[in-house]
C-alpha cells in the first residue's frame, strides 16, 4: 500500500469514528475573580485624614526634588541595599570600625567639605562604658594643613536614666573665618576673613525629662584670640575695613578669657523618634560672660518655639518656627563681636555661612519639610526669613529681612555618626532687591566644627 492510502485510511475511520451531532468542544472557563481580604476587625478601610489630603500639596511643589530623591536615591538603594545584606556587608563594616563583645568602642573616619572654606579630615574615637558602667568617653578631631585644626574631648557621667554629667575641652583654630560688617544691611560683596582661635572648657549637667524635654545647667571658661585671616584671594578683615567698606569691629586683633554660665530649658512634647513627628517645642536659654582681662562682660538670651504636623505617620513632617537672640552688656565696655546675635551655619538660616549677619539681636522664622528617603535616610527642605538688628531688634522692618533656602540628605535616627548633604541660598535685604547672592554646599560625616 502506498504511504498516501495508509493516511487516508487513518483519515476515514477517524471521521466515522465522530457522530455526526457532536459538539465541539466548550470554550475555556474565565479566569475566578479574586477575592477581596475580609474586614476581620469589623473597622472597615482606614479613614483618610486631612494630612493625606494637605500631603498633595507639597508633593505637587516638589515634584522635582521627589524624582531625584526617588530615582536618583531611593531606587539605587533597593537594589543596593539587599545585595549589600546578601553579602553581609553591613555585619562586616560595623565589626570594622567597632570593638569589643558588645561594640561599646570604635574610631571611625570623619572629614568636612564647606565649599569657600577649608575641608577637613579626622578621625572619631568612642568608647561607651569606658572603664565603669555609665562612663562615655568620645575623641573628635579634624585638620587640614593649612592652619586649621580642631579637637573635642568628652567624658559623659550618667547619673541614671534622666541625668548626665557632660565634662567637655574644645579647641579649634581657623583661619578662614568670615566677617562682612554688623548690622542688617551687610553686603555679600564686603567677604573678608579672620583668624579665630578658641580653647573652652566646660562641665554641664544635663536632665532629660518629659519626652523629649531637656535642661541643661552648664559653667566653664573660654579663651579666644582674634586676628587677620586669609583664603583664596579674599582680603583679611583689616584690609577691607581700611576701603571703608566697615569699620573694625571691637575684639578684633585681641585677646579675651572669660567664664561662663548658660541656661538652656526647653520643652518638647513629641516622643523620641521613630514615633510621629506631630507636636510642639518651646525653647529658652540665657548666658552669661565676665572677660577676665578687662572686668567687663555680657550677656546673651534668646527664646524660640516650633509646631510640628506629621502628615501621614510616617515622620513626613513639616514645622514652623521662630526664634530670637539678644546680646547685652555688661559694663562700659562693648561686646566682642564674636560674642554678639548671629545667623547662618548651623543655626536658623542655614543657606549662610556661619556668622554671616552679626549685631546686638536677631529675629528669624522658618519653615521646614523633612520626609523619609530610605533606612536611616530622609530629606530635608527650608525656607526661612530674618536679619540682625540693633539691641532689642531696634530698626526691625520687614524690608530689611533677608530669605534663605536650603535642602538637604541627612542619617535619622544616628546620633554618634550623622552624615548630610545639602545645598543652601541666601538673599540681600529685600529692599536691596533680595537677589540670591550667597550660596552654600556642604558634606560633612560627623561635623562639629
Amino acid at each position: 500500500m502506498k504511504p498516501w492510502g495508509a493516511l487516508a485510511l487513518i483519515a476515514l475511520a477517524t471521521t466515522t469514528a465522530l457522530p455526526a451531532h457532536a459538539d465541539p468542544p466548550p470554550p475555556a472557563s474565565e479566569p475566578t475573580p479574586k477575592k477581596q481580604v475580609p474586614d476581620y476587625d469589623g473597622r472597615g478601610p482606614e479613614p483618610k485624614t486631612p494630612g493625606d489630603a494637605a500631603l498633595w500639596v507639597p508633593r505637587v511643589i516638589l515634584s522635582p526634588l521627589y524624582l531625584v530623591t526617588e530615582y536618583g536615591i531611593r531606587e539605587p538603594l533597593a537594589l543596593a541595599i539587599p545585595a549589600a545584606e546578601r553579602a553581609d556587608l553591613p555585619r562586616k563594616v560595623y565589626n570594622f570600625f567597632t570593638f569589643g563583645p558588645e561594640h561599646k568602642a570604635g574610631i571611625v573616619p570623619v572629614g568636612l567639605i564647606d565649599f569657600d572654606f577649608n575641608p577637613s579630615v579626622g578621625v572619631y574615637a568612642f568608647w561607651h562604658d569606658a572603664f565603669a558602667k555609665g562612663n562615655d568617653w568620645s575623641v573628635h578631631t579634624e585638620a587640614w594643613p593649612t592652619d586649621w585644626y580642631a579637637v573635642s574631648l568628652k567624658e559623659g557621667v550618667r547619673l541614671d536614666d534622666q541625668r548626665t554629667l557632660l565634662f567637655h575641652f574644645f579647641g579649634a583654630h581657623r583661619p578662614d573665618r568670615v566677617f562682612y560688617g554688623l548690622g542688617p544691611q551687610s553686603l555679600q560683596s564686603n567677604q573678608s576673613r579672620f583668624t579665630e582661635a578658641l580653647t573652652e572648657e566646660s562641665a554641664t549637667l544635663d536632665w532629660t525629662y518629659a519626652r523629649q524635654s531637656h535642661l541643661e545647667m552648664t559653667m566653664g571658661l573660654r579663651s579666644e584670640s582674634i586676628g587677620p585671616g586669609h583664603y583664596g584671594s579674599d582680603p583679611s578683615l583689616e584690609q577691607k575695613a581700611a576701603t571703608g567698606a566697615f569699620a573694625v569691629p571691637y575684639g578684633y586683633d585681641g585677646r579675651y578669657t572669660a567664664e561662663f554660665n548658660r541656661v538652656v530649658a526647653s520643652y518638647d512634647t513629641r516622643k523620641p523618634w521613630p514615633a510621629s513627628g506631630s507636636g510642639a517645642r518651646v525653647e529658652a536659654k540665657a548666658e552669661q560672660g565676665s572677660d577676665l582681662i578687662s572686668s567687663s562682660g555680657w550677656i546673651r538670651y534668646g527664646a524660640s518655639a516650633s509646631g510640628f504636623l506629621d502628615l501621614d505617620q510616617h515622620q513626613r513632617v513639616v514645622s514652623l518656627s521662630a526664634a530670637t537672640q539678644f546680646a547685652d552688656p555688661l559694663g562700659d565696655r562693648p561686646i566682642p563681636f564674636t560674642e554678639l546675635a548671629s545667623l547662618g551655619g548651623d543655626g536658623p538660616m542655614r543657606g549662610y555661612f556661619i556668622r554671616r549677619m552679626v549685631d546686638r539681636s536677631s529675629a528669624a522664622a522658618a519653615l521646614h519639610y523633612v520626609w523619609p528617603i530610605g533606612p536611616w535616610l530622609g530629606g530635608n527642605l527650608e525656607a526661612a526669613v530674618g536679619n540682625v538688628f540693633a539691641e532689642h531688634l531696634q530698626g526691625f522692618r520687614p524690608g530689611l529681612l533677608r530669605f534663605s533656602g536650603d535642602v538637604g540628605i541627612t542619617t535619622v535616627g544616628v546620633s554618634d555618626y550623622p552624615i548630610e548633604a545639602f545645598f543652601g541660598v541666601g538673599s540681600e535685604t529685600f529692599e536691596h532687591g533680595g537677589q540670591i547672592d550667597s550660596i552654600r554646599v556642604t558634606l560633612s560625616v560627623n561635623h562639629g566644627f
